[in-house]
Order: structure tokens, then C-alpha cells, then sequence
């Protein structure tokens, strides 16, 4: 996901203590304690129950930022941190962009996805 960001020239970062993927926000006042202040941009999910793996990424690229009113996302309910997205940064990207820059990013790390077609 970080790998994934940088196309966009966006700096994720993981923190100690914290679920996902978080961008500092140099334009909102400051934490209390003089550090900047960090929204969430993106996550990696993993679930067993029963044998079974769930697994999903989550990037936000243009959600409507009010929903996460209603929810915690990933549990985190410090009001210190909040949500963004790639659009609210003020990047006019689109799903299709994200989609080739996630490909990018994921070749990069897992080598290409592309594979030919055995003969019939």
C-alpha cells in the first residue's frame, strides 16, 4: 500500500500502536503534544476463523469522509486521528488509477501477474 501511495508522491506510514497506513496532514493544527497531525489513507485486513483466511486491502481513493462518522475504523477511536482519502489530499485520481498504480506496487513486490494462457 505504501509502495502503492508513492506513485501518487503521498508518504505513507505505519505507526507503532496503530492499524494501516497513515499520511501526515502538515495543513491541521499540530497534536497537542507538538506532533503533526495524521489521518488514515489506507489498510490491510487479515481474518482465520474456522481454517479460513479472509484477507482484503483498503485504499481510500474518493469515499465520502462523512460515513466514517459512523463507524471505528480498523478500532481506532482517538479523536486525534482522522480518515482521508487520495481526493481529499487534493488529487484528482480515479479508481482506474488506482487500480494500475495497486498493480504497480504489487508486481514490484510479487513479480508480474500476467500469464499466458496454456495451448488448448
Amino acid at each position: 500500500m505504501i509502495a502503492t501511495l508513492d506513485q501518487f508522491n503521498v508518504r505513507g506510514e505505519i505507526r507503532p500502536g496503530r492499524v494501516g497506513v497513515w499520511v501526515e496532514r502538515p495543513e491541521k493544527p499540530r497534536q497537542p503534544d507538538g506532533a503533526p497531525a495524521e489521518d488514515k489513507i489506507a489498510a490491510i485486513g487479515i481474518r482465520l476463523r474456522r481454517w479460513v483466511s479472509f484477507h482484503g486491502i483498503a485504499l481510500n481513493v474518493e469515499p465520502d469522509l462523512s460515513h466514517f462518522g459512523g463507524i471505528t475504523p480498523c478500532g481506532i477511536s482517538d479523536p486525534r486521528y482522522g480518515v482521508t482519502s487520495l481526493v481529499d489530499l487534493g488529487l484528482p485520481v480515479t479508481m482506474e488509477d488506482a487500480d494500475l498504480a495497486l498493480k504497480r506496487a504489487f508486481e514490484g513486490v510479487f513479480g508480474s501477474t500476467h500469464r499466458e494462457a496454456p495451448p488448448v
